[in-house]
């Protein structure tokens, strides 16, 4: 896929309706052939139709943008095991920060996003033209898609064509627009969609773009601002203006809504029916059917614990694990030492492999995760995560297995936004107007559900790594710590397997395949 095609997207199109049920997760998908406007954009109904492709396509981000995400961090690593996972050293590329404009994930993700702004400009351009009940709303929530995808390109990339139509001349290609213009876009659509979008959905429509989901993506890009409109060159970061009030009205919004809640248990926000957590502000669903369901499950496992033989390829790092306290529930998301055999029915991190007979690796040694990286014959692996024995790294199974996946596919929604961030959102806002101890108290809320008994935070010394920290705890491989490393100015130090890393990195290189479509596009610095 070339710069060109998100662009010059047809008027007639074949239209894939996915109904956007139960959390948009019922993704089957049915082909209703060549339709034009003028035949199909008749009612309401018909537009949620072909509103529906727009939303698939946030599947996609669970692939390249979240990996991205997390493997450039120090949460997730994959180290070559044997001739598994080498992949022409793309993974290693990610987390040693060693990447270029050729390096695949990142044109994956530029792709990802521009399709997802495409199909919301082609709807766009055919609502324009019809009259149909609550055009108004279907608008903003078309709006707010495109705005999200457009908050995964300015994440990555920084500035990027800002493309609000359908189609264009193919021989007037886009320019660039710069950070800051991007994010003033993002923003300006962020806040006229909230206006149009409803406070909630019936249960039939459960899992649609709301006001809520609005005001956290505002929130999310407030507290980001110095970062998104600051200007990057060889030299690193010059951060841009700070938001921190804007931070907290819209955070504000949020919590004060009525309409969300922090679940009971941390692990709802997880589990295959998460869909029903009063938490979850944003998410995409899957369904435990082929092609369409979740897959984080078989990224981590080895390949013997569960039948449909996992991957065995995503882990984590000793330094990760090591911060969290032994008395903190979430911790158990991790699997570390002797794994056993057990009924893996609806269960969650470590409860899931403690029971039965022990397991066995492949080569019929036990199964025992450990936290550092060795090579077959016992050495400390060092320099690059190549030749590693398949039982190395510890791993993260933070989402329920599904008792009725289909291979590899389980129907667990993904969260993108919940209301557990946006406290700590607002906390960090606080803290930077020098409201510390008000920050504590909205930390201290996250912490209170997962520790028995509560152990609050008391002080407000070195609060900013104080708060990285309860990030990492609270939203661990939930594609957040690139950004938060970014932020807190952590991304460009070192951490196992890496070294320091060039300050121009922050922003990912503009894939020179997209370049080479588009030459009106120009390289970020030091590519």
């Amino acid at each position: 896929m070339t710069m060109r095609l998100p662009i010059r997207l047809s008027l007639v199109f074949t239209l894939t309706v996915v109904p956007l049920l139960q959390g948009c997760t019922d993704l089957e998908e049915e082909t209703y052939g060549v339709i034009t406007p003028d035949q199909f954009f008749r009612t309401e109904a018909e537009i949620i139709a072909a509103m529906a492709p727009v939303y698939a396509q946030l599947r996609t981000l669970m692939w390249n943008y979240h990996n991205i995400s997390q493997h450039t961090s120090d949460e997730t690593i994959v180290p070559a095991r044997g001739t598994d996972w080498d992949d022409g050293g793309h993974w290693r590329q990610l987390h040693q920060h060693n990447w270029d404009a050729f390096t695949v994930d990142w044109n994956g993700a530029w792709v990802d996003a521009f399709t997802g702004v495409a199909r919301a400009n082609v709807v766009l351009a055919n609502l324009d033209a019809v009259v149909v009940p609550g055009k108004a709303a279907i608008e903003a929530e078309l709006r707010f898609l495109r705005a999200f995808y457009y908050y995964v390109l300015m994440d990555l990339f920084g500035g990027v064509p800002v493309v609000t139509r359908a189609a264009t001349d193919p021989n007037n290609l886009p320019h660039r627009a710069t950070r800051a213009e991007t994010f003033t876009f993002i923003e300006s659509e962020l806040i006229a969609a909230r206006s149009a979008l409803p406070a909630s959905w019936d249960a039939t429509n459960q899992g649609r773009a709301t006001k809520g989901a609005a005001d956290a993506l505002l929130a999310k890009i407030y507290v980001n601002a110095e970062v998104f409109t600051g200007t990057v060159s060889t030299a690193g970061l010059t951060r841009g203006s700070a938001r921190w009030q804007d931070t907290i009205d819209a955070a504000d919004r949020v919590i004060n809504s009525g309409e969300y809640t922090l679940a009971v248990d941390y692990f709802d926000n997880f589990r295959v029916d998460n869909h029903t957590s009063p938490e979850i502000i944003f998410a995409v669903g899957h369904l435990s059917q082929r092609n369409f369901g979740f897959n984080f499950v078989m990224r981590s496992l080895h390949y013997n614990q569960i039948p449909e033989s996992p991957w065995n390829g995503f882990s984590t790092l000793a330094e990760i694990f090591n911060q969290f306290s032994e008395t903190d529930l979430r911790r158990k998301v991790f699997l570390v030492g002797q794994q056993f055999v057990s009924p893996n029915e609806g269960c969650i991190g470590s409860d899931c492999f403690s029971e039965g007979d022990p397991l066995l690796d492949r080569l019929g040694n036990d199964l025992e995760f450990t936290e550092h990286y060795f090579h077959p014959d016992g050495t400390p692996v060092t320099g690059d995560p190549v030749n590693v024995d398949e039982r190395s790294g510890i791993r993260v199974l933070k989402w329920e297995i599904d008792p009725a996946r289909t291979g590899g596919d389980n129907g667990n929604n993904y969260a993108f936004l919940r209301l557990a961030e946006i406290y700590l959102i607002k906390a960090e806002a606080l803290h930077r107007q020098g409201r510390t101890a008000d920050g504590v108290a909205q930390v201290n809320l996250i912490r209170q559900r997962v520790f028995d008994p509560d152990e609050p935070l008391s002080n407000t010394d070195n609060f900013d790594d104080v708060l990285l920290r309860e990030r990492l705890f609270e939203l661990l491989w939930e594609a957040t710590r690139r950004q938060d490393l970014i932020r807190f100015g952590r991304f460009t130090e070192t951490w196992e397997f890496k070294s320091n890393t060039d300050p121009w990195r922050i922003l990912g290189p503009i894939p020179q395949v997209q370049i080479d479509a588009n030459p009106n596009l120009v390289q970020n610095p030091g590519y």
